[in-house]
């Protein structure tokens, strides 16, 4: 499928990619329909991303967001911090996220064989249907060294492993929960040479929330490295952005961010801030539109950044909340 082509995707390509799914998820999604039919939105009449109507993430809390031909392969679900209830992604083919991380992994660090995957997820690992853990167990596979793997509370083993794999150079990703990398960071002091640290995001209501600059400056004065690398995803998305450490998030060449006016979301933000829709064409049978509630700022490369969230909006799980 074209969606996971490499290769430089120009604008006019992806227009014409997203479209093309817009018509069919239109009409076969039952619920974006009904969202498009009550906005009184022809489909028929959007020639242009800019006028696609984009779904809120928070319809996949009570809607099945969903138009496969059979029965969902598997059903991801999001962390529950509040009270307003867990999203659902139902899935039909399980190899279209494979490819999706895989591929995107590769466009930006390299192969997966080639690194040594620790992952400090516990609040993620305590519960079913996190499509951060099924992709977290499929780099483990993936991965050629057999230390790769899973760490809960048991922080002196995690620790363990970060010297030898730095004793033996081992290429290492540690990925880290920001409330757990930050627990971790207090009871040890490290100088990392060979491991990138990646943190997803959220405190998880077991802390409270840091801007984004507050905690990378913390980690890597524990960590001994000059940078944080970040991810940005969520559970109504089959793709994920990352970013290097700066605080601009890149996104793989079939996800595209969209900003929207904050007083009406239904319009194009005028500026280059404002809401954040996210076109992501993996998500072919579930919504490839989605808006969410997080603030955001596009530079003139395509990478953007996040300000915080709207207000009204509950904190998720894997978004940071920043100011």
């Amino acid at each position: 499928m074209r969606v996971f082509d490499l290769k430089p995707t120009d604008n006019k390509t992806f227009a014409q990619e997203a479209l093309q799914l817009f018509q069919k998820q239109a009409v076969e999604v039952a619920i974006y329909r009904e969202f498009i039919e009550n906005l009184g939105i022809n489909p028929k009449s959007v020639t242009r991303i800019h006028e696609i109507p984009f779904l809120p993430v928070e319809f996949f809390k009570s809607f099945d967001v969903y138009c496969g031909k059979q029965p969902p392969e598997i059903v991801f679900t999001s962390s529950s911090t509040t009270n307003t209830g867990q999203s659902r992604h139902l899935v039909s083919d399980i190899e279209i996220y494979k490819a999706s991380f895989i591929s995107s992994f590769r466009y930006f660090f390299g192969n997966p064989q080639d690194f040594c995957f620790l992952f400090l997820l516990p609040s993620y690992m305590e519960r079913e249907g996190s499509s951060l853990v099924f992709m977290a167990e499929e780099l483990v596979k993936m991965s050629n060294y057999g230390q790769s793997g899973f760490y809960l509370h048991n922080h002196d083993d995690l620790y363990a492993q970060l010297i030898e794999n730095e004793d033996n150079n081992n290429p290492t990703f540690l990925f880290g929960v920001s409330f757990a990398l930050l627990d971790f960071a207090e009871k040890f002091k490290l100088n990392l040479k060979s491991t990138t640290i990646m943190e997803t995001g959220g405190m998880k209501g077991r802390r409270a929330e840091l801007p984004r600059e507050a905690l990378h400056q913390i980690l890597t004065s524990a960590f001994g490295v000059n940078t944080i690398y970040s991810e940005y995803g969520m559970t109504e998305l089959l793709s994920q952005a990352y970013s290097n450490g700066n605080g601009l998030f890149s996104t793989p060449p079939w996800m595209k961010i969209v900003l929207y006016n904050p007083y009406n979301p239904l319009e194009v933000s005028n500026n280059n801030s404002g809401g954040i829709n996210i076109i992501d064409l993996a998500n072919r049978d579930s919504c490839a539109f989605l808006q969410t509630s997080d603030i955001g700022r596009v530079h003139p490369n395509d990478q953007f950044e996040i300000l915080g969230r709207f207000d009204y909006s509950d904190v998720r799980g894997c978004n940071l909340l920043v100011y």
